[in-house]
């Protein structure tokens, strides 16, 4: 409504000055020159004022440059300038685009947990390929493998070794250092159990020993750190000190599973088929056999047992990291 109004009194002003630039032309006087020139300019800037109501100007500072360039067009230029004016004022009021939606909607930020536990920064999702991208920052990357402390050794450790032949050579000395480190401390480990297990104190401390030991080296292979002949090696042990402990305590579930596993490993696939078939029996959960058991079957190129052991897996639902394999199998019949 207002800028209605300064249209209005800017076009009754400049009738008025065009009725004295009339007087100018039929007497030639200083005074209807002086009239002329005073009224279009009040004009001119009442006009201005109402097309920039109308415009989306911005700050007072550009508010202010609209107001002197478009008053200085209309006065420089007394009858076509103002109706110019008048006519994209006329067309901004008339077909003017109304204003779009907002693209983004405000959402409520949820409630901060203090009890959340702490994440790395990178997750494991896209690592392999973020660390093998040579166009990515070295520093980019080696915060990245940094960030693999926070990451099960199981997972790192692969990632670790696909950038051992990485062209940067400080990417390269880090993976080497890191999996230095975890495999010094498996072996510090290692060496402390093989004197606990020499010199033992009484039959219980040495089994512990013996316990102990199988696990460590079971860890060897099962973070991947041993590669080669020492993988063998360490097979060989973790199932040595696995027997030990077997033949005085046989009805150990678990450490018949581990038995299970490195005979399965080993290649032995009879021997590990007998010692699954053995936890089954004493009563071991069926959903920590039935992996391996699906595993071997496929090792022995045994597809209908594999499937009909997926199938068992079906029945139960705690099982989110087996699941896109056992719908493969159970969908593909």
């Amino acid at each position: 409504m207002g800028s209605l109004k300064l249209g209005l009194y800017a076009l009754t002003l400049e009738l008025a000055a065009w009725g004295g630039g009339l007087r100018l032309a039929s007497e030639a006087s200083d005074q209807a020159l002086a009239w002329y020139l005073l009224v279009h300019l009040f004009a001119s800037f009442l006009l201005s004022a109402c097309a920039a109501l109308l415009l989306p100007v911005g700050s007072r500072r550009q508010r202010g440059l609209f107001l002197f360039m478009m008053t200085g067009f209309a006065y420089g230029i007394p009858v076509a300038g103002f109706i110019g004016i008048a006519i994209g004022i006329l067309w901004l009021r008339l077909y003017r685009t109304p204003n779009a939606p907002p693209i983004f909607a405000s959402l409520q930020l949820p409630d901060f947990d203090p009890h959340q536990r702490r994440q790395s920064n990178f997750r494991q999702a896209g690592l392999r390929a973020f660390l093998g991208n040579a166009a990515i920052p070295t520093t980019a990357r080696i915060g990245a493998m940094t960030a693999l402390q926070h990451v099960p050794s199981r997972v790192a450790t692969p990632l670790l070794r696909e950038v051992l032949s990485d062209d940067s050579e400080d990417v390269r000395l880090l993976a080497y250092g890191l999996l230095d480190n975890q495999e010094k401390r498996i072996n510090r480990a290692i060496d402390e159990a093989l004197a606990s297990f020499s010199a033992p104190e009484n039959a219980a401390g040495r089994l512990e020993s013996a316990q102990r030991l199988s696990d460590l080296y079971w860890e060897l292979v099962y973070q991947e750190l041993a590669q080669g002949d020492l993988r063998d090696y360490a097979i060989a042990q973790s199932r040595r000190y696995c027997e030990i402990v077997l033949a005085e305590q046989p009805d150990t579930p678990a450490l018949r599973l581990r038995l299970g596993r490195l005979l399965h490993a080993s290649g032995e696939y009879e021997a590990a088929a007998a010692a699954y078939r053995q936890v089954s029996a004493q009563g071991f959960p069926a959903t920590r056999i039935l992996p391996y058991q699906a595993e071997l079957a496929f090792a022995q190129r045994d597809f209908p047992t594999t499937q009909a052991l997926m199938d068992q897996l079906s029945n139960w639902a705690a099982l989110p990291r087996l699941r896109p394999v056992i719908d493969y199998w159970t969908s593909h019949r």
